[in-house]
């Protein structure tokens, strides 16, 4: 039986109003997340994994950035149509965001116990005082930092960059949201604490049954904690899956080159990694067709003219291809 759906991103197009005109960051997306699994969303740097998270949180920068077009239905509520006085009860309550910087998302002039107890005062405003800090101090240490009580006191600069990770965490599961989304969570840290916070992540998902999100470009991450990927660039959908059948059946040339240029440990010694030649486009001059043809292999004349369709394989595996 197959988990029950959450949120539903329906046809997603995010316009940025610049000086040069509108740029579309993101355009014509779709996906699911059921509850309890973990989608993956992977691509290069630009490619609009980062402003879709931020258009499902309703954090697009104001007043340049808007939703244009598309639907973002979070259980009976859309997101995209919702009115703005209505989006702090589900931000941090209802949804959670793990932003990539934790040093840059905590605030350095309060200390540790004050950021995670504002959610708390938030979104239970009739908590005791007591209480609050009891929660401060469970949810500390539930996500394995050492000594709760003595870290309430502590600033960010004082902690770690997995210690201030797993505050973040902390914060952002306070309210027990229903859907986490982690935007590269685990970039700015060492190996052996990205498997520790990734470890962490997989058991408190376990324990409550969250749904997650998860923002990345380390397809190691996507194959070890999705269920299903999206694969995204230059702002589209150019394919999407189950995990497993991604990694065995990849059909895009694009999410081919990807997966060629992850490092394998069967590879010669010293031997040079693949890579995609040539860049993503700039999303103030995207081509009239695919926009992957400058950098494809395949590339025919009718991907120059035409964009093509994203196409059912069958009912889970989508590809917007023109091989296919």
């Amino acid at each position: 039986m197959r988990a029950e759906t959450i949120l539903t991103v329906e046809d997603l197009t995010v316009r940025f109003d610049s000086e040069s005109g509108p740029v579309r960051a993101v355009q014509d997306v779709n996906f699911t997340v059921s509850a309890g699994k973990t989608l993956g969303i992977v691509g290069e740097s630009g490619c609009g994994k980062s402003v879709t998270a931020l258009s499902i949180m309703r954090l697009l920068p104001q007043p340049a950035g808007q939703i244009e077009a598309g639907h973002i239905y979070f259980n009976d509520l859309d997101i995209a149509e919702a009115p703005a006085h209505a989006m702090p009860a589900v931000r941090g309550n209802q949804i959670s965001m793990i932003f990539q910087e934790p040093m840059t998302a905590l605030n350095p002039v309060h200390p540790i116990g004050r950021q995670v107890a504002e959610v708390f005062r938030l979104h239970h405003p009739q908590m005791a005082a007591a209480e609050i800090e009891n929660q401060s101090l469970a949810m500390l240490a539930k996500v394995g930092i050492p000594e709760p009580r003595q870290r309430l006191r502590e600033y960010p600069h004082q902690m770690s960059g997995g210690m201030r990770q797993r505050v973040m965490i902390a914060i952002a599961l306070a309210c027990q949201p229903k859907l986490l989304i982690a935007d590269e969570p685990t970039t700015a840290l060492d190996v052996t604490v990205q498997a520790q916070i990734l470890d962490l992540m997989a058991d408190l998902q376990r324990e409550t049954g969250m749904a997650m999100m998860f923002i990345t470009h380390d397809l190691g991450v996507i194959a070890g904690i999705c269920q299903d990927v999206v694969v995204m660039y230059a702002g589209n959908v150019v394919e999407s899956a189950p995990v497993n059948t991604l990694f065995a059946q990849p059909l895009h040339p694009y999410t081919q080159g990807l997966m060629r240029a992850a490092p394998r440990l069967d590879s010669a010694h010293k031997q040079d990694l693949p890579v995609i030649a040539g860049m993503v486009p700039s999303l103030t001059d995207l081509p009239r067709g695919c926009r992957f043809e400058n950098r494809c292999e395949h590339a025919m004349d009718v991907c120059r003219d035409v964009m093509p369709d994203i196409t059912g394989i069958d009912d889970r595996h989508w590809v917007r291809c023109h091989l296919y």
